[in-house]
């Protein structure tokens, strides 16, 4: 399996207990949302159980959810002893909160005003419309940001982690006077933005804010275990506030407690509830990424073209349909086919399993044989089918066919 590097998800160590929390229900909870199973035996479970099996891919987990039912289902033991990590899958459970809190009447304006925040005020994210803020286009491109850095929560690139630093510190020590540019124009992928919408709608909540989460993950999502966010308060460094603004998108969950609240955004959209039909804006106000290139080999976020709500969509080759994708640093997946009622939820300790066949095929993506010449007309680099394979200019001269794990005739050339 050929080793990507994602900087643009980088971040500190997995390290659950670094951090204080806000828990989210009980460390078992009454009433969680009972799976049906009917397990199959097919191209697709073995693959998974082969990468499972293999240390070297860093998968430790696989589900496949459809029309209500989990068809493959299986896990290893990882340093995730407890609760998942999320990573950047977190920013889109951020988006989802968000809607919540406007459903609920707690932001008194709609996605399309602008913010009205203390904490930001001075800064380049004063007055900012929401919409620009969960579409990743605030302008904050000089300072933060993988538009410009490659990194989505480094002060320029290069300095502190703004993941653990408490918002109001951050907005004083670094955007104070700062000046963004224009606005709703560049999309630009940055932490800070999703922690800045988060400690928005905790500022909105006040005293509400536990609540509001127990409403989500609890009652609506019906987890079966304690959730979580972090906050961006060390355990060992600084005493537990119980209020403020220490909101990060960090989220932990058991692994089907990721799924449970995938089919509870499934579930939203389909019966179009007002929380339905706020990611029906997002998703239809997204945003072109803007990128070159576009791989269906390496995760949802390389895969997706479009950006909306703190949510990735239009992946390469399945834009006929509408797939809302999560994604997090080191391979954690989270896929929503809406027009299937089919979910796909993966995790890893590194991005090194087969993304293309465990994720890209089962959504029903129809491969084509390919011809590897190395680039198209106009200088875009060709992918071949059989991502794990090395070409070699060996392969090249002999034009020699193949055929790949997942079934496929290809030719390289």
């Amino acid at each position: 399996m050929m080793d990507f590097a994602f900087a643009h998800h980088s971040n500190e160590k997995y390290c659950f207990n670094c951090h204080h929390k806000y828990k989210i229900g009980d460390k078992k909870n009454d009433n969680a949302y009972e799976f049906e199973f009917d397990l199959e035996t097919s191209r697709l479970s073995k693959t998974v159980e082969q990468q499972i099996s293999d240390k070297k891919t860093g998968l430790v987990s696989y589900i496949l959810f459809e029309n209500n039912k989990i068809l493959v289902d299986q896990n290893r033991k990882s340093k995730y002893k407890g609760p998942y990590p999320s990573h950047s899958v977190g920013k889109s459970l951020v988006g989802l909160v968000t809607g919540y809190a406007m459903c609920g009447g707690y932001i008194n304006h709609t996605v399309f005003e602008r913010i009205d925040y203390p904490t930001v005020v001075g800064t380049l994210y004063e007055n900012q419309k929401l919409i620009d803020l969960l579409h990743m286009t605030a302008g904050d491109d000089p300072y933060i940001g993988h538009a410009k850095y490659r990194k989505d929560n480094a002060w320029m690139g290069k300095g502190p982690n703004t993941n653990t630093i408490p918002i109001k510190k951050v907005m004083k020590k670094y955007f104070k006077g700062k000046e963004g540019i224009t606005p709703g124009v560049n999309y630009n992928y940055s932490a800070l933005t999703t922690n800045v919408i988060m400690n928005y709608v905790i500022y909105k909540t006040g005293d509400d804010w536990n609540k509001l989460l127990h409403k989500i993950f609890v009652e609506d999502a019906k987890v079966a275990k304690r959730v979580y966010f972090h906050k961006t308060l060390y355990a060992k460094k600084t005493g537990n506030r119980k209020s403020g603004e220490y909101g990060r998108y960090s989220f932990y969950a058991d692994r089907y407690d990721y799924v449970r609240i995938a089919n509870m955004i499934m579930n939203h959209w389909n019966n179009d509830t007002c929380v339905g039909k706020y990611l029906k804006t997002m998703y239809e106000t997204r945003i072109d990424k803007g990128k070159y290139e576009y791989s269906k080999f390496k995760g949802n976020f390389q895969a997706t073209q479009s950006y909306g709500g703190q949510f990735h969509f239009d992946p390469i080759g399945l834009e006929d349909r509408i797939i809302m994708m999560l994604d997090g640093f080191a391979g954690q997946t989270v896929v929503i086919d809406f027009d299937n009622n089919r979910i796909i939820t993966a995790h890893s300790t590194d991005r090194h399993y087969d993304y293309y066949s465990l994720v890209y095929l089962p959504l029903g993506y129809k491969a084509q044989p390919t011809t590897c010449t190395g680039r198209d007309s106009i200088g875009r680099v060709i992918e071949c089918l059989n991502p794990a394979k090395e070409i070699t200019q060996d392969d090249r001269k002999k034009c020699k066919e193949y055929v790949n794990e997942t079934g496929f005739v290809l030719k390289s050339c």
